[in-house]
């Protein structure tokens, strides 16, 4: 796990090192074990390192035995042993014991098509002197990050976009994608806030050679046809099984200290029961809690800590690291970035690295298990859409007429029935723009009423739903989860925050074989009825604690709403409204009220409002 960047000037004129130094001390947070600069020509390849493999001799940036290629790599390839015992048999010899020289001989091997034997996260550079082109790629998923730009004929890359901005490139906001950070929080692959910097898409490739760039992509999500797709519910947790604890054997191979984050979920305590087996040690397993008890789940945690007899670490965070957390994440992720589960991801990296250098996480078990509560509204959904259209029509009125001489609890219940049945009806579209944001779409529209150069987010989520063939609404949302909220939400938060503090995170449910396999399973297998992550709990969990299979879904956030009606906070609130955000000050006065008046609850959009207004004074 590391940073990388580099450049490739056009014009052939000799790259600057000072220019490389300055991108790679930009990511010293990411590798602060050793640090390495390459340069011929045009071309300048850096990198940070964090040693995890072979610590000794894996230094970067790695040139081939005969001088030819050489690479700089951010990542981990878990089958690299299994990959070295076959090129070793094919002839290649190596110097090092570093998953780093597999790549590159496997680059030798079979070119571009390297990508396609590789199980692991990553994101690398080649430089092929024979065909004098730079090769980039980035994992099936994207659980690594690589940002790129075009500018006074250059090309020019980095782990992060704080190395781009240390070469030189503008930091020139995109207004235009407001609605879109609005509604997500986060601005997703291929754009970035900045108008010169892209992200390079998960499963693509780039290709640069003599001033052309040419990017594709190597590997598809699954899209099976739905009868094509596994229904055999004891084959599938079988299957599942296998190959869950295979991917945890590989990512637990470590030349240095590991663990795992432990939340009491089902997911982390599922990774946690599998390390044990896999393990001859008690497992270091740590998680976070807040005096905030709805937030706090320390005691589900004790709980799966106890069933595996890990070595367990607890720590307690409270809302006097609100200022550190705005600091934190303005620099780690270079853009604002909105999702609030950032603050406590932070707190628990920075706590495990004091024991640890590698943690894995039940990062992506919603996902591949498609597990996920709103999967149960968009199931309810398609069989509601199949009642008869009268009855579709009547029903939300109806209900909202049988709660009316009820109150409290009753009257809520009818008109949560109602307001489910009324958007079953709508399209999915519909239903997922209003689940995504943190507020009512319409009170998006109205903050950004006067802006004409806005991105509407209904085009942008019809961009990326033009290629999806499945029908059904629960497919379509695990498509777009895979595309879209998987790779520039989740993964990015954790890849920030884990590598702000040299921290490597693994996510065993992300192995590609466990996405591809679960990909092609039944929604009635993976959701038999209305039951949340069916395989997990007929095959791992039925070793867990009953207080953790029963336990409802809790996210992993913190108690924003909380904190802003104190009174350390209503000052700072207050400044949302003074014009500085290029937004409707009516409407925003008005979200402003509610959420400090408790009328509703609106924390996680004022965390996003924040970001936005600090990024905008500092940087545009």
């Amino acid at each position: 796990m590391c940073g990388i960047a580099g450049f490739y000037h056009f014009s052939l004129q000799h790259a600057n090192e000072s220019s490389l130094r300055d991108m790679t001390d930009s990511l010293a947070h990411r590798g602060p074990d050793a640090a390495g600069l390459w340069i011929q020509g045009p071309v300048a390849l850096g990198h940070r390192r964090l040693s995890i493999f072979d610590p000794a001799a894996g230094h970067q940036p790695m040139t081939s035995l005969d001088g030819e290629t050489v690479i700089i790599f951010n990542g981990a390839i878990y089958n690299f042993l299994e990959l070295r015992d076959e090129l070793e048999r094919m002839g290649h010899r190596f110097r090092t014991d570093s998953d780093t020289e597999v790549i590159l001989n496997a680059y030798e091997q079979w070119g571009i098509d390297c990508q396609q034997r590789l199980n692991g996260m990553w994101a690398f550079a080649i430089w092929d002197n024979k065909r004098r082109h730079l090769f980039l790629s980035r994992d099936r998923i994207g659980e690594k990050p690589l940002h790129y730009a075009i500018f006074q004929n250059s090309f020019v890359f980095g782990s992060e976009i704080k190395a781009l901005l240390a070469w030189g490139i503008p930091a020139v906001a995109r207004d235009d994608l407001l609605e879109i950070y609005l509604t997500l929080g986060y601005i997703p692959a291929p754009h970035s806030f900045y108008r010169h910097i892209r992200k390079l898409r998960p499963a693509h490739y780039l290709l640069v050679k003599e001033g052309r760039i040419e990017e594709r992509k190597y590997w598809h999500f699954p899209q099976v046809p739905e009868c094509d797709m596994v229904r055999g519910e004891k084959a599938v947790c079988e299957q599942f099984e296998s190959i869950l604890s295979d991917s945890v054997r590989l990512r637990m191979r470590s030349d240095v200290p590991y663990g795992a984050f432990l939340s009491g979920g089902l997911d982390s305590s599922s990774i946690v029961s599998l390390m044990a087996q896999h393990s001859e040690h008690p497992v270091e397993t740590f998680t976070i809690g807040f005096k905030e008890g709805r937030f706090d789940e320390r005691g589900l945690a004790r709980q799966a800590a106890a069933a595996f007899r890990s070595h367990h670490h607890e720590h307690l965070v409270d809302s006097s690291s609100f200022d550190d957390s705005i600091e934190s994440i303005l620099h780690h992720y270079d853009e604002p970035f909105g999702d609030d589960s950032a603050i406590p991801t932070g707190h628990l990296a920075r706590f495990a690295r004091q024991y640890v250098k590698v943690a894995l996480t039940g990062d992506g078990g919603d996902e591949v298990l498609s597990g996920y509560t709103i999967y149960q509204g968009e199931k309810f959904a398609a069989d509601y859409k199949r009642l008869p259209t009268l009855l579709q029509r009547s029903a939300p009125p109806f209900a909202r007429w049988l709660g009316r001489p009820f109150h409290g609890a009753m009257r809520y219940r009818m008109n949560r029935i109602a307001k489910v049945c009324a958007a079953s009806a709508q399209s999915f579209e519909l239903r997922l723009t209003a689940k995504l944001a943190k507020i009512p779409p319409i009170m998006i529209r109205n903050l950004l009423v006067d802006r004409k150069d806005v991105w509407p987010f209904r085009e942008f989520l019809a961009e990326v739903m033009r290629d999806c063939t499945f029908s059904d609404p629960f497919s379509r949302l695990m498509y777009f989860q895979f595309l879209v909220s998987l790779p520039d939400q989740m993964l990015t938060k954790v890849d920030r925050m884990s590598m702000a503090c040299a921290l490597e995170a693994r996510a065993p449910f992300l192995d590609y074989r466990l996405v591809e396999f679960m990909a092609g399973v039944h929604r009635n297998v993976k959701m038999p009825g209305y039951r949340r992550k069916s395989v997990l709990l007929d095959s791992i969990g039925r070793r867990l604690p009953e207080s953790i299979r029963r336990a409802p879904k809790r996210g992993f956030s913190v108690p924003l709403s909380e904190w802003f009606r104190g009174e350390d906070f209503r000052s700072r609130v207050a400044s949302l409204a003074d014009g500085s955000l290029p937004f409707a000050p009516g409407q925003m006065r008005s979200i402003i009220d509610e959420t400090t008046t408790g009328k509703q609850d609106s924390g996680a959009f004022l965390w996003m409002l924040f970001l936005l207004k600090v990024w905008r004074e500092r940087n545009c």
